[in-house]
């Protein structure tokens, strides 16, 4: 047996964090792309800016939707290319904004709660974790935790698909049947691990998640339930 752990809001609440993350984000390009603004037609670099680069390089390269990463830097990119800025001053300048963004959305404490339930379970059963998202697991002390981490992106496609189950599954040399996943998300977490044949437990304390479509094998009204297990 193995248990194969989604990150943000099951070990966590991501949502803080991202709206903090998405708060600092303006007042950064603010400052770094100056130059290239008139002060008599300010930007607000928000979401509304970014949006339509987003939208356009994906109808171009559909294949970075599963790689968050990927897409927001060369969002970046473009949107800072639009400006004026030479192609190698724009690579540069997202590189600068995709790190900033990194480290804010990776600054935060995960629950003493979860590290101790990781830290037990690793004594019992192999740890695994599976997330379409970008938290360095480091930065937020929990790398040391897990047997093996997959992230979207990278030839590896996000949630619901299959790929990063197989992955974990072929890591561990541990059949799907006989991994537990525990997700958020009743489409992404839920119903992809059912489809990869994956036992499932559904979370659902930090209400983000969509709905579930499948019905799991168990839920939890905290991660820390899983205790019960061993």
């Amino acid at each position: 047996m193995a248990i194969s752990f989604d990150l943000d809001d099951t070990l966590y609440s991501n949502r803080p964090v991202m709206v903090a993350t998405e708060k600092a984000m303006p007042v950064f390009f603010a400052e770094q792309l100056s130059s290239f603004v008139s002060v008599d037609e300010p930007i607000t670099f928000d979401s509304r800016y970014w949006w339509p680069f987003r939208t356009e390089i994906l109808s171009k390269t559909k294949a970075l939707i599963h790689d968050v990463t990927a897409l927001r830097l060369a969002t970046y990119q473009a949107g800072i290319q639009a400006l004026g800025a030479s192609e190698t001053q724009a690579k540069q300048l997202a590189e600068q904004a995709m790190a900033f963004f990194l480290a804010k959305r990776s600054e935060f404490d995960v629950p003493q709660s979860s590290i101790d339930l990781l830290t037990r379970l690793r004594k019992h059963v192999p740890v695994v974790a599976v997330s379409n998202g970008n938290v360095d697991t480091k930065a937020i002390g929990i790398h040391h935790l897990f047997d093996h981490i997959f992230h979207a992106g990278n030839g590896l496609a996000k949630k619901p698909d299959a790929d990063m189950f197989f992955a974990a599954s072929e890591a561990l040399s541990i059949p799907c049947q006989h991994i537990l996943h525990v997700g958020d998300c009743g489409h992404a977490d839920i119903l992809g691990a059912h489809r990869a044949g994956m036992q499932t437990a559904w979370l659902s304390c930090y209400d983000v998640g969509k709905p579930i479509q499948v019905l799991p094998h168990i839920e939890l009204d905290a991660v820390s339930q899983l205790n019960q297990l061993f």
